[in-house]
């Protein structure tokens, strides 16, 4: 069945009088071709074909990066006029600069972790901690004569203040 449609479509395909034009070849020797808008012998209108002829490969053994971005965008019809040479050059180019500078980017940044770390090594052995941040001494040499009990461990009577400082002045 499917040898006998493809046998029709070449035998439509040379009344239609559909004429592909070459459009450019890109750096992989892929080609391209457009088929500009026109009439069928019924009197349809038939919207315009952009398309590729391979080199030398089957449509299954492509990969990613096999077909310039620049050439997909223009297939694909996101843009108007088919890319240069020089332009896609010139974004290759763009490409290999951008990937230097992520992988130094990158090695500064392992080369700051690999220091942070060791001043936090540093740091940690020289620190000395002395009670806990929420206690009301924290940080004095000397305790405070203040109060400093809670409600479970308050005895009416233990503590008394200076003599010296009177607080209802």
């Amino acid at each position: 069945m499917s040898g006998s449609q493809g046998l029709l479509r070449a035998f439509l395909r040379l009344f239609s009088k559909e004429v592909k034009q070459y459009v450019g070849t890109d750096q992989f020797g892929n080609k391209y071709y457009y088929i500009p808008e026109r009439k069928n012998w019924l009197g349809q209108t038939l919207r315009e074909r952009r398309f590729m002829e391979a080199r030398n490969m089957k449509e299954v053994d492509y990969r990613e990066g096999d077909i310039p971005i620049e050439w997909e965008a223009w297939i694909r019809k996101t843009r108007k006029s088919p890319p240069t040479i020089e332009e896609i050059m010139k974004n290759e180019k763009y490409k290999e600069d951008v990937q230097l500078k992520t992988k130094d980017i990158s090695e500064k940044e392992n080369l700051q972790i690999t220091d942070s770390k060791e001043m936090l090594a540093v740091s940690s052995v020289q620190t000395k901690i002395k009670g806990h941040a929420s206690a009301p001494d924290f940080g004095k040499s000397d305790p405070s004569e203040d109060p400093t009990s809670t409600g479970k461990t308050f005895q009416p009577g233990s503590w008394l203040p200076r003599e010296g400082s009177n607080q209802n002045k």
